[in-house]
């Protein structure tokens, strides 16, 4: 989230939302994104309702939810989708930039 967190104002430029969804209950999730003082939106899913929705892997051996990101348009089609295979298999931030570019086009 440090990596969204740095480049925010770059999406907000595109006039894109961050949404972060994690397996956290609310109370949990409320009180990170507070302490953490986050600028983009969290949602908190503990019974993994946007997990099964979209398909994001679980991995006990590696500590749970694999990192998911999604691209959805405004009229709300996923048009890019990266399932990681470790906690560290996150696209750049200048990769998803790039693919919001093209969709603006």
């Amino acid at each position: 989230m440090a990596q969204l967190r740095q480049d925010y104002a770059q999406f907000v430029a595109r006039d894109t939302e961050v949404v972060v969804v994690g397996p956290e209950a609310a109370a949990a999730f409320s009180s990170y994104w507070q302490k953490e003082q986050l600028p983009f939106v969290g949602l908190p899913d503990a019974k993994s309702s946007v997990l099964k929705l979209y398909g994001q892997e679980v991995n006990l051996f590696k500590l749970g939810r694999m990192p998911a990101q999604v691209l959805v348009d405004r009229q709300g089609m996923a048009r890019y989708a990266h399932y990681g295979h470790s906690m560290s298999d996150i696209p750049a931030n200048a990769e998803i930039l790039a693919l919001i570019d093209g969709l603006n086009d």
